[in-house]
């Protein structure tokens, strides 16, 4: 059951995190934003990245909310994948 769990967690963290990057490569190119692709990765994506951007201002032209959306991914991720494996001990 915990490596059901597991793998479940780092599927999830994993297609959260490709769903960040394909949006930030699609963001420089001129990509239609009302084409579905593009709407469904905002809609999955902006929960996330919306409220970062409230509290992490642009560098120049560079909006960093991602990088730091997928630290914090990350963090999490280790963070339940510790508490589950301490569980199992």
């Amino acid at each position: 059951m915990t490596t059901f769990l597991l793998s479940f967690i780092d599927l999830l963290f994993t297609a959260f995190t490709l769903a960040i990057l394909a949006r930030v490569i699609l963001s420089w190119f001129r990509f239609d934003p009302y084409h579905p692709i593009s709407a469904f990765l905002h809609d999955i994506t902006e929960p996330i990245l919306g409220p970062l951007r409230r509290y992490i201002p642009p560098i120049g032209f560079f909006d960093i909310s991602p990088i730091v959306a997928i630290l914090l991914l990350q963090a999490v991720q280790f963070v339940l994948v510790q508490v589950l494996l301490g569980l199992t001990v």
